[in-house]
């Protein structure tokens, strides 16, 4: 079996001798000065992607170290002052061969920096990874303009480009909108060697870009990513289905840019690549601490222990949390019922029997008053209606009357009065 070796006219003349494609460096790449994508402007000197993952926080306890990420996208720039050392020559998967160690477009970069950026002194771009090692492969040409699709027989090439360079965690920063045969076997060549697979969810999810099905994202045992601003709310272009399992950062997120030999270009980027960056370096951070393990366990750990979000096809589970998901723990166990319980009859005593009696005396008399107060309310409101007012009845009429009767008055006698 032929070694691995670095990127040279060595390895590809031995490669073309012996009739077998170059082989992925593992070491190191030099810095090359192929790369034109110019630097963009901050609007902020601190990143709210970095606050809301607390990647401070979480790289106390991993920095995925000893742990390889492939970055499927456009190259990555070797050269960056915050990647320096930390990326391999890899493998163009356009032309079949050669290296992908330099960004002319600067996608691949981009994805590169939220992954692996080393910290710099009062600088916004800090990788969720900061130590793990990039391999980039080349799925998309590098012409300068940012790819909004791959071709599925390149994007299934780099897949196995990426396991023969040895990647533990695949990020595919760029989907195909086609299902193949061979896409979907690369795909599971990855996971039956327990390599993750996180696929971007892509950018056709406006109206007017009809949301088409992202491949590699739709595959049940891939991780699908959409993207989130800093208000919660889904990238405007972020796709959405039931192949969306997480979200992370992807609007306006400060990162890493090839530059035209600025070795410190900056930038501020959107998109759902980014977002599959994230998850990536969450994956590698759970890889560096606990070690290797089944796609379907590390995937239940990152969506088990996600945010909660907003609800709708756009947002999977939740908001990627890689500080629980390092510090979390699965287990095998599963959830047991509670047993039956019995109850048993109630013995009462004397003081039981009073209490009851009490209880029951005091809600007949609490009965009583609250059917009283009810008929005197309704008595009240019947006489209002009535304009009844209450109020004392008047004294009766007294006479005087003689202490002596009068004589008596002959009524058939005639007056003895003479007439006038």
């Amino acid at each position: 079996m032929l070694p691995i070796l670095r990127r040279g006219a060595a390895s590809l003349l031995a490669a073309a001798l012996l009739g077998v494609a170059a082989p992925v460096a593992l070491g190191p790449a030099p810095a090359l000065a192929a790369d034109c994508a110019a630097p963009g402007r901050l609007s902020a000197g601190t990143s709210w992607a970095r606050a809301m993952l607390s990647i401070d926080a979480v790289t106390s306890f991993s920095r995925g170290d000893g742990v390889e990420v492939a970055v499927l996208s456009t190259g990555v720039r070797a050269g960056h002052r915050q990647l320096t050392g930390r990326v391999l020559t890899g493998r163009d998967a356009v032309t079949g061969n050669g290296p992908a160690d330099t960004d002319c477009t600067g996608a691949g970069t981009q994805v590169a920096g939220v992954i692996a950026a080393a910290a710099t002194a009062n600088g916004p771009v800090t990788g969720l990874a900061p130590q793990t090692t990039v391999l980039p492969v080349r799925v998309v040409p590098d012409t300068g303009s940012a790819p909004s699709a791959a071709d599925p027989a390149q994007l299934a090439r780099g897949i196995d480009f990426a396991l023969q360079g040895g990647a533990d965690v695949i990020v595919v920063a760029v989907p195909a909108y086609q299902d193949t045969t061979a896409l979907r076997q690369a795909v599971a060549s990855a996971v039956q060697k327990d390599v993750p697979v996180i696929a971007a969810a892509g950018d056709l999810g406006s109206a007017q870009d009809g949301n088409p099905a992202p491949f590699p994202a739709s595959y049940p045992d891939v991780i699908g990513v959409g993207a989130i601003g800093e208000d919660g709310k889904t990238y405007g272009k972020s796709q959405h289905g039931t192949y969306v399992d997480l979200v992370a950062p992807g609007v306006a997120v400060p990162t890493l840019q090839g530059g035209d030999g600025a070795a410190q270009a900056l930038v501020e980027a959107d998109g759902t690549a980014l977002a599959a960056g994230y998850v990536g370096a969450a994956a590698a951070l759970v890889r560096g601490r606990s070690g290797k393990m089944p796609v379907a366990d590390l995937t239940r750990l990152l969506t088990a222990s996600a945010s909660p979000a907003m609800t709708g096809d756009g947002f999977g589970a939740g908001v990627v949390n890689p500080y629980a998901a390092v510090t979390g723990r699965l287990t095998a166990k599963k959830e047991r019922a509670l047993p039956a319980l019995v109850p048993s009859a109630a013995t009462r005593s004397g003081a039981e029997n009073e209490r009851r009696r009490a209880a029951f005396t005091g809600a007949a008399i609490a009965a009583v008053a609250v059917v009283a107060v009810l008929m005197v309310t309704a008595a009240i409101r019947r006489s209002r209606r009535q304009h009844w007012r209450p109020a004392t009845a008047p004294p009766l009429a007294e006479y005087e009357e003689p202490i002596e009767p009068g004589p008596p008055v002959m009524l058939l006698d005639r007056s003895s009065e003479p007439s006038s």
